[in-house]
């Protein structure tokens, strides 16, 4: 990978906006064992094993942003210079989890990305289901202006592109670990947030997840499956905001192997079957 990004910087939290905080992070605490206590600004912090959240007042189904911790502040630095060098606007950093050195950018569609250095780790220790925050997904509607962003402007690596009959691109992901994807973007008629997700590691995890699950009555609403891209098992369930939370298995490691272009069309979502096509 020559990507400035690339193996560079992990998604460590993200904000969600809603217009009811504490019922969101109510069920955050609930659902995906995150401990939920008040915290700057009106915020609600929820924080379970390696996994963080932000939830702060606004309104429902919208990214406040999406935090990537760098490994060192060498590798900071290096995202900054990049960032500035292809002409990207740097903006402060709204992320009260990162140092004074953290800035901000915002994609062409207005995602607010933030790149720091965390003054605490991830998530909490604990016994709870292993879940560490992974990746966020956005719809787009303009996949190659995005795509064009996340590669030159900040130095993701691109992984996979999705395209229809026409050749029209319909997805991307891109990376900035050796995990197949960290950003996902689908086009679809609205931009904004689409879901974000949670690496379980194993099958058997998700499993445990489901079992957990469903002894609180919480429905999945899409899967067991597998994806195309990505290669990775996932179920997804919905928080009552309408949120999309995907928990998932398996993800694909990727080592400068050649990007990949896959058909559009439900088994590229879903290799097992039924897929939530986005158009």
């Amino acid at each position: 990978m020559t990507a400035a990004v690339a193996a560079a910087a992990y998604l460590h939290h993200v904000e969600l906006m809603s217009a009811d905080p504490a019922r969101l992070a109510a069920y955050y605490e609930r659902a995906m064992q995150m401990k939920a206590e008040p915290f700057d600004g009106g915020r609600f912090i929820c924080r379970g094993a390696d996994r963080t959240m932000l939830i702060g007042r606004g309104a429902d189904k919208q990214l406040g942003f999406a935090a990537f911790a760098c490994r060192d502040a060498e590798a900071l630095a290096g995202i900054r210079r990049h960032v500035e060098a292809a002409g990207g606007k740097l903006e402060a950093s709204p992320s009260p989890l990162f140092d004074d050195r953290a800035f901000a950018v915002r994609d062409p569609e207005g995602n607010v990305l933030v790149f720091g250095l965390a003054k605490v780790p991830a998530g909490a220790p604990s016994r709870d289901i292993r879940g560490p925050l992974q990746h966020i997904t956005f719809g787009s509607t303009d996949l190659n202006k995005m795509e064009k962003f996340y590669v030159e402007t900040l130095g993701f690596a691109l992984s996979d592109r999705v395209r229809d009959e026409t050749g029209r691109m319909t997805t991307c992901f891109v990376r900035s670990t050796h995990e197949h994807h960290s950003v996902g973007m689908f086009l679809k008629p609205e931009a904004g947030l689409d879901h974000h997700s949670y690496e379980a590691g194993e099958w058997t995890t998700i499993r445990d997840w489901a079992d957990h699950l469903g002894a609180l009555h919480i429905p999945i609403v899409w899967g067991p499956g597998r994806h195309g891209p990505g290669n990775n098992l996932f179920i997804f369930i919905k928080d009552p905001d309408g949120n999309m939370i995907e928990i998932s298995a398996e993800i694909e490691y990727v080592r400068d192997r050649p990007v990949q272009e896959w058909k559009h069309e439900p088994y590229t979502l879903n290799s097992w079957g039924p897929a939530i096509m986005r158009i």
